[in-house]
């Protein structure tokens, strides 16, 4: 895969840094307006997402007509390759909807075991944060590592919150009481982006539900080559449901936390 695997990353990387710069700058340029909804009232799209994923399929189909394509706004094409893309031109629209920083591009290539290449880039801060299965991670060419805290107590912890109202409710009694019990926790607005902070060590742990797999596939492969364990909050694989990706030192002593934590909001 190490031939063909730098080819896909070479592809993703190039066109996550041309379609980034291409909303970054066409949103200063132009401004923005709301285009369409999808889940909620509050989950938006602008014509950015949209171009952005024309440019995206655009790109991943004139140098691999074979390979299965799905993207967010609504790109779905089967492949022959054995190669399949997932797709998210602009992971935190709210984010980049208000004029805030904290938006991502995403762009995974997956074989039928395993994610092979990870890209998120940042427009905003152009940082660029990519990952080869079995070849480390990497921030704008240079190796990153997860962080080595230890104690739960000085865990900075991310996490992001539903659409829907009611899931944001139940979600937020667990943040209410898992605070406490670290140093604090932070809402940012991109699950691509969160996840390649725990993997630079700017953040030491981050759980999330109910993500599409196109919010997932890139960052999680970018934590596990920087070190980072990965799974469900409920102890099985990670899945886009369930997600908690953390250093190695605090994963199991997390899982167990929320698991307690939900349990006695239950009860």
């Amino acid at each position: 895969m190490t031939e063909l695997g730098q080819e896909l990353l070479q592809l993703a990387t190039r066109l996550a840094v041309e379609a980034g710069q291409m909303v970054r700058d066409g949103r200063s340029a132009r401004g923005i307006s709301v285009r369409d909804t999808k889940s909620s009232a509050t989950d938006t799209v602008t014509e950015f997402d949209r171009a952005s994923e024309l440019l995206i399929v655009g790109g991943i189909t004139a140098a691999r007509p074979d390979d299965g394509i799905v993207g967010e706004e609504g790109t779905s094409t089967d492949g022959t390759s054995g190669i399949s893309w997932l797709i998210d031109p602009i992971d935190g629209t709210t984010n980049f909807l208000y004029g805030l920083p904290g938006y991502a591009v995403s762009i995974a290539a997956q074989s039928a075991t395993d994610t092979e290449v990870g890209v998120v880039y940042v427009p905003a801060t152009d940082e660029l944060f990519a990952a080869l299965r079995g070849h480390g991670a990497t921030l704008n060419g240079n190796p990153i590592r997860c962080s080595t805290t230890a104690e739960r107590s000085m865990a900075l912890v991310a996490t992001g919150f539903s659409y829907l109202p009611e899931r944001r409710a139940v979600q937020a009694r667990r943040a209410a009481a898992l605070i406490p019990q670290v140093r604090d926790i932070r809402r940012l607005g991109a699950a691509a982006a969160d996840l390649c902070y725990v993997a630079a060590g700017r953040l030491d742990v981050y759980y999330e539900e109910f993500l599409g797999p196109w919010d997932l596939a890139a960052g999680e492969l970018i934590a596990r080559e920087a070190g980072c364990r990965s799974g469900s909050l409920d102890g099985g694989p990670v899945r886009p449901s369930s997600v908690l990706v953390a250093n190695p030192w605090l994963f199991e002593d997390t899982r167990a936390l929320i698991a307690r934590i939900d349990a006695d909001l239950a009860s």
